[in-house]
């Protein structure tokens, strides 16, 4: 069964509420002051059951200039708009007006219905009907189908009611409701004893009671408590129906028409808008650059400045790349429709499509900007994915992330990143949270980048075996953390971009420089630390014959990441054989005897005080003794 949503759209008093009280036998016009002035102000609701068993939610959305906002807010969702026009007026401007809106926000779904039939003749009625035909030739409303009725008498409305049916189980195509739910609000309210009650259109996606999902832009989260659809109470809704939902956790003065219920980490506010503008062909005004505008989007209005990025003007019947700059945030997804009116008169002049919803500030005529709007017009969301991937190329971004700049769910995210992965355009890294995304492009720029800085250090410090791993993440890829960088590394060792050697990093066909000078150092390092023996050399009174101080450093370093020599104390080096000759001797020691004292280390090894005690800090070190409490005594670890 489909969940259908009707609205209508026509000038002030063609008798919209008239022909929805006859449909349904109920009246929309909530408020005193609408049914005083017979006028619609705010959207009314009903519903009612076609022949076929379908219940279709009806919109009733106000025909009055005054109202053109509240009249946008009850477009969102619809699957089928009734045009009504009075037979005995025909088109006028309101009418046309919310052809243009109902265009721009992309209804494909129409029927016109000439209402007030009972006041003409035929001939009149013939007329009518081909002026509103050359009208909206040229329109989504040039081959809808026309049913002729009269809302007061009742003439017509089985007809049209055929035709409702016919066109919503031919032509409606169901919404989806296994994608993220999104339910932009209509209105806000307060009942005694239950709190806060929501109404809309539920987009996409289901709600189901005892979610918690997010208010947009407030970032609070909301339990739902309770959900009605067509005045009925029911566990979950799904996309296509008319909610009302009692939530909790939020108070009524927190909504406000324009926020968006949604679930949590699906959606980013924003206040930034890149899209795709199209002035109507009917405007009698020019947009130019940095005007303020009215926005109109699902259930919001705000003020913004449209940015123009590849024209200084857009006339009517043209389009272009803009950025709107919000006055305030709100939440949307890309490839929501819009409508934008001028501030002043006000005076609808176009609208378009969001190309992206979280995007940074843009300058004017950038070409790079404008390219990559293209794409994002023309392509797909795996298109879309990929653009944000390679913007997040120095950092890297994380599949969560991409479901909240792109308001996809998170299996639309997995499905579009596994896609370019196994095109070779993204890499991915499991992290234990959420898994992080880097496009090819940037790994091989980051390639490049740690090759030449490799390069370069390698030539200006050949006796070491790298760059230290974390040098290189602070010095070049400061906006990685640690352990994204990490994997980094790891996908470009297995590409053999780089090697690394414990924790230095190094161009794949370095080797240490074993050169003259290396043998030169080494030679007069060991054989310092091998005279001495357990009398032990400091490392600073060493002469290094000319050496450099950083150059010896370097080569010390390396004996002792080849073992060959230990570090016994501060500044005090000795052969890695004598340790190991020592360990023995002391382990052989306390298998004897419990206990062993600095002064028996001093004349097992015949050496002074002075160098017993680093003997045995060493061993405490290496877990072969441990101390008892007397600061000259040991025991076996």
């Amino acid at each position: 069964m489909k969940n259908i949503i009707i609205g209508t759209a026509g000038h002030i008093d063609h008798g919209k509420t008239t022909l929805i009280k006859a449909l349904t036998g109920r009246n929309t016009d909530r408020w005193e002051e609408e049914q005083r002035r017979g006028i619609t102000i705010d959207l009314g609701f009903t519903y009612f059951d076609l022949p076929g068993g379908d219940r279709a939610g009806i919109i009733d959305v106000p025909g009055h200039e005054k109202f053109i906002n509240n009249m946008v807010a009850g477009v969102v969702g619809m699957d089928l708009v009734l045009l009504v026009v009075a037979a005995d007026e025909g088109i006028m401007p309101q009418t046309r007006e919310h052809v243009d809106i109902l265009q721009l926000l992309g209804i494909e779904n129409s029927i016109i219905v000439l209402n007030k039939c009972d006041l003409v003749d035929e001939e009149w009625l013939e007329l009518v009907e081909e002026e509103i035909r050359e009208e909206l030739a040229g329109t989504f409303l040039e081959h809808a189908p026309v049913a002729k009725v009269s809302a007061a008498t009742g003439d017509g409305l089985p007809e049209l009611i055929s035709i409702i049916e016919q066109m919503t189980r031919d032509e409606v195509v169901p919404k989806d409701i296994h994608t993220i739910a999104r339910l932009p609000i209509d209105r806000a309210f307060t009942l005694s004893g239950f709190g806060t009650v929501i109404t809309g259109t539920l987009v996409s996606g289901t709600i189901t009671k005892e979610d918690t999902l997010e208010m947009y832009p407030v970032g609070k989260p909301c339990k739902i408590r309770s959900i009605q659809v067509h005045g009925r109470d029911v566990k979950e809704c799904f996309a296509g129906q008319r909610v009302a939902i009692n939530l909790s956790n939020v108070k009524k003065r927190e909504i406000k028409r324009g926020c968006v219920l949604a679930p949590s980490d699906s959606m980013k506010e924003t206040d930034l808008l890149d899209v795709r503008l199209d002035v109507l062909e009917s405007s009698m005004r020019v947009l130019t650059h940095h005007a303020r505008l009215h926005l109109f989007t699902g259930t919001s209005e705000v003020l913004c400045r449209a940015v123009l990025l590849d024209a200084d003007e857009i006339g009517p019947g043209e389009s272009g790349y803009v950025q709107l700059r919000l006055e305030e945030k709100i939440a949307v997804r890309r490839s929501d429709k819009f409508v934008v009116r001028f501030y002043s008169p006000m005076e609808t002049i176009g609208g378009g499509v969001v190309l992206e919803p979280n995007p940074g500030v843009k300058k004017r005529f950038r070409e790079d900007a404008i390219e990559e709007l293209r794409r994002k017009e023309s392509g797909s969301s795996t298109d879309v994915i990929e653009l944000h991937v390679k913007e997040y190329g120095a950092s890297m971004i994380t599949l969560a992330e991409l479901a909240r700049l792109t308001a996809l769910s998170m299996e639309e995210v997995q499905e579009d990143v596994k896609e370019l992965e196994a095109g070779g355009t993204v890499y991915t890294f499991a992290m234990r949270k959420d898994t992080y995304v880097w496009h090819a492009d940037a790994c091989r720029e980051a390639a490049g980048k740690i090759t030449k800085a490799l390069s370069s250090y390698e030539e200006k410090y050949p006796y070491r075996y790298g760059m230290k791993k974390a040098e290189v993440q602070m010095t070049y890829f400061q906006k990685m953390k640690p352990n994204v960088f990490d994997k980094a590394v790891e996908r470009l060792t297995a590409e053999g971009q780089i090697k690394r050697v414990d924790e230095f990093l190094c161009t794949p066909e370095f080797e240490i420089c074993r050169d003259e000078t290396y043998d030169k150092t080494a030679g007069l390092l060991l054989g310092a630390f091998k005279t001495a023996g357990y009398d032990f050399v400091r490392y600073s009174e060493i002469d290094m014959k000319g050496t450099g101080r950083e150059t010896a450093d370097d080569i010390l370093n390396i004996l002792l990441e080849e073992e060959q020599v230990v570090k016994v104390a501060d500044d005090m080096y000795t052969m890695k054989s004598y340790m190991d000759e020592a360990r023995e001797i002391i382990s052989g020691k306390l298998a004897e005897h419990p206990v062993i004292t600095i002064a028996e280390v001093r004349d097992l090894f015949g050496t002074s005080r002075k160098s017993a005690k680093p003997i045995l800090e060493y061993m405490d070190s290496i877990r072969v003794t441990k101390k008892t409490g007397a600061e000259s005594e040991r025991v076996a670890y």
